[in-house]
């Protein structure tokens, strides 16, 4: 089961990554930017019997190693998943 996660720092974290990319946009033209955020996306394909299931062992791996719950927040997103239908059937 394919499962997203979306990692960002903490409203109130000094973000150096964005402040440095919202200067470079800044010199490349793009002064309009107000603010800039930069966070990651990890993606996790996990043996699961069904999205809750999938959802709490990602918890886990965010909890234990992928996030540092510290400085940052994240959000889990799980795939939906097409049934697939049985030989000779028809959709």
């Amino acid at each position: 089961m394919k499962v997203r996660v979306l990692v960002r720092l903490k409203p109130g974290i000094l973000d150096v990554q964005g402040a440095a990319v919202q200067r470079a946009l800044a010199g490349l033209g793009f002064g309009d930017v107000r603010g800039m955020r930069v966070g990651k996306l990890v993606e996790v394909d996990v043996d699961a019997t069904d999205g809750a299931q999938a959802r709490a062992r990602v918890e886990e791996m965010c909890r234990r190693l992928l996030t540092n719950t510290i400085l940052e927040d994240y959000t889990i997103e799980v795939e939906p998943t097409e049934r697939l239908a049985p030989p000779g059937a028809v959709r």
